[in-house]
């Protein structure tokens, strides 16, 4: 089934450009800015700090652990650090540095993941990070991130500059529909309400938002009126927002490129077991590793598109 949307999604940078480009700006604002990469610089945009900012840039090769104990260290010393990897490097190799040197402590680090999900494509299962956003949020003081687009990319970036104490980003590899308005503002702990509805409320981040305003566009051309949710901040959550789709709706949808056991959804439903029980359905990737394919490949054979959305809701519908 072939999803046409209203919207007007626009294709724009992918969010791992529009974080490089975004620490730029804030470098040149802030002189306690540094950055720090394990030999992907380029891919992770690293290189345009690197670039600008040469004396500020810490190249400390494949060693993730390292690069994470580094980057506390200056924490403890003032600096404001980012440290950017592939997010399956930088949270799987790096975690025990993140759990003692970064979480017990509650030093203002801050962690960028690129090429996160599945949807990093042909590199394959030992380089998509389905895993991240789980171990990220298990970690104590740990802020969790995960823009949609460059615009809240942008903002999250100097957002995270602004807020004292560890942050982990989610990046990812291919560009992104453009889903906000360059006007729109983000905070910690935050969400943006993109689509209104009543019938059901369908939460997403990451790519899945755009997949999310399509499957809404679908649903109303079949009389069905959804509620689409940005929940960029999945640690803290915005619980009013939850709280407000299960009691105005009474059904919601969580879409994440993500292991379902332990991404965004769980946290959501954790919320709406405590406020307003509801009917759930979770679209994200299910107990597997992917395979190598093209992106949108991977995203089809997984599940992870707006069919699979507009699946969800029907399901969800049946059991309001």
């Amino acid at each position: 089934m072939e999803i046409r949307t209203k919207f007007e999604l626009k294709l724009g940078m992918a969010t791992r450009e529009a974080f490089g480009k975004a620490l730029v700006e804030a470098g040149r604002k802030n002189p306690d800015i540094v950055a720090l990469d394990a030999d992907l610089s380029k891919s992770t945009y690293t290189s345009l700090f690197a670039k600008e900012f040469p004396g500020r840039f810490v190249e400390c090769g494949i060693a993730e652990a390292n690069m994470i104990g580094i980057a506390a260290g200056l924490a403890s010393g003032g600096k404001i650090p980012f440290a950017a990897s592939f997010s399956c490097f930088a949270i799987n190799k790096g975690f025990e540095q993140l759990r003692v040197a970064v979480a017990y402590p509650n030093v203002n680090v801050k962690v960028v993941g690129t090429h996160s999900g599945i949807s990093i494509g042909e590199d394959g299962p030992s380089q998509m990070s389905i895993e991240d956003l789980g171990l990220a949020c298990s970690l104590p003081n740990f802020t969790v991130l995960s823009p949609a687009d460059e615009v809240a990319m942008h903002a999250l970036v100097h957002a995270s500059v602004a807020h004292a104490g560890p942050v982990f980003i989610r990046a990812g590899r291919p560009k992104a529909p453009i889903v906000h308005s360059p006007d729109q503002r983000f905070e910690m702990g935050g969400s943006v309400q993109l689509m209104d509805g009543s019938d059901l409320s369908i939460i997403g981040n990451g790519l899945l938002v755009a997949e999310a305003i399509r499957a809404a566009e679908a649903l109303e051309a079949e009389g069905i009126s959804a509620r689409v949710i940005d929940m960029y901040s999945i640690k803290p959550l915005d619980r009013a927002a939850i709280q407000r789709a299960a009691a105005e709706t009474r059904a919601i949808v969580v879409a994440e490129e993500h292991l379902v056991a332990t991404g965004l959804g769980v946290r959501v439903a954790q919320v709406v077991a405590e406020t307003n029980p509801c009917a759930m359905e979770f679209v994200g990737i299910q107990d597997t590793y992917a395979e190598s394919g093209t992106p949108q490949e991977l995203m089809e054979k997984y599940g992870l598109v707006a069919r699979n959305v507009v699946a969800a809701a029907r399901r969800v519908l049946s059991r309001k």
